[in-house]
């Protein structure tokens, strides 16, 4: 069985600068999803989620790093999406974040010397300032990029998130273990 060698390359200051990271905190609108907001006749609002940022999720979650969601809406669409995850860190419908991220910390055992963020806007930019490691997606706004260690060339909602937690895999040492535990087959008729 041949090995899959890992594709990404990142900057050494870049990964020492994520090293060590245990937390992420996740905006929602404009990071997991691209930050429209769309309505159903009946009022509802619907969101988009990109199975390549759910992916990332779950592989912090299997390298032992917490994802936690902190967002400023709250919709059953959301929970759903969350739950399906595996996140059970999730605080909703609150504009203030560095509090919710503090209570998390607390409740983790952690701090922010170990807390990495994404976020796109400003009520994401106390968090995004504390932690160790802050991300923004492509398209986010100039002051959260101006914050940011890294920004993603992909935008909110379109693998953005997966990006972010392509690097804290690589740089806490798990991409290439995880990776090997995907497997890799000979073609059928490929020479041996």
């Amino acid at each position: 069985m041949q090995a899959i060698i890992p594709a990404l390359n990142y900057p050494p200051e870049l990964l020492l600068q994520a090293q060590g990271v245990r937390v992420a905190f996740f905006d929602i609108d404009g990071v997991l999803t691209d930050g429209g907001l769309y309505f159903s006749e009946s009022g509802e609002t619907l969101k988009r989620f990109n199975t390549l940022d759910g992916q990332g999720l779950k592989l912090l979650q299997k390298a032992g790093i917490t994802p936690v969601v902190i967002t400023g809406r709250d919709s059953a669409p959301l929970r759903l999406r969350l739950k399906a995850l595996g996140i059970t860190h999730a605080r909703f419908g609150t504009e203030d974040k560095r509090p919710a991220a503090e209570d998390f910390l607390g409740q983790l055992g952690l701090s922010w010397s170990q807390a990495a963020a994404m976020g796109d806007d400003w009520p994401d930019l106390p968090v995004m300032q504390r932690a160790a490691f802050a991300c923004a997606p492509a398209n986010a706004h100039a002051q959260a990029k101006a914050l940011a260690h890294f920004t993603t060339a992909e935008r909110g909602g379109e693998g953005a998130a997966r990006a972010f937690c392509d690097v804290l895999l690589v740089a806490g040492g798990h991409y290439a273990a995880l990776l090997a535990e995907v497997g890799v087959h000979d073609h059928p008729g490929a020479s041996a």
